[in-house]
């Protein structure tokens, strides 16, 4: 299931994360997906800025580090209000920081200029599940969001 939406959103999620506005300025004709190195530290660096504005309560910077459409679609108090579930669960984002996150699929590009990310930290007792967009402005910049924790399953023993 796919983890939930935000321009960032705590409730359950459609297919894909929620998108911002078109760009105002074009992607490059072919945006390549970034190296492995690239791609790890966008979605660490994002988890960070989710855990760090949970912590605060201050959802600006996460605001800030997206692109115009979806600094347009989202106040920071949305974003309070958004990312209020995992908050009042205290998940602890920062944990998502010290493992490799499982790809569902491999991160590509969605549309020119739009690099999506979907997977998990399988952390237990909870997972982090993520759907990420990021649009390239210069620069690779946060344009959906989509994060939720999910209880971790044991497998059957087998006897």
């Amino acid at each position: 299931m796919v983890p939930a939406a935000a321009l960032g959103q705590a409730r359950p999620a459609p297919q894909q994360p929620a998108r911002t506005a078109p760009a105002q300025a074009p992607a490059p004709a072919v945006t390549p997906v970034p190296d492995q190195m690239t791609l790890l530290k966008l979605l660490w660096s994002t988890m960070s800025a989710i855990d760090h504005a949970n912590k605060t309560g201050n959802y600006s910077v996460l605001r800030d580090l997206g692109s115009p459409g979806f600094q347009a679609n989202n106040n920071a108090a949305t974003l309070g209000t958004i990312f209020a579930t995992i908050r009042q669960q205290q998940v602890d984002l920062s944990d998502t920081l010290i493992v490799q996150p499982v790809f569902e699929f491999a991160p590509q590009i969605v549309q020119p200029g739009v690099l999506r990310m979907r997977g998990s930290f399988n952390l237990r007792p909870q997972a982090i599940q993520f759907d990420l967009l990021y649009q390239w402005r210069n620069g690779w910049m946060l344009d959906g969001v989509a994060v939720r924790a999910v209880a971790m399953t044991s497998p059957a023993v087998r006897r």
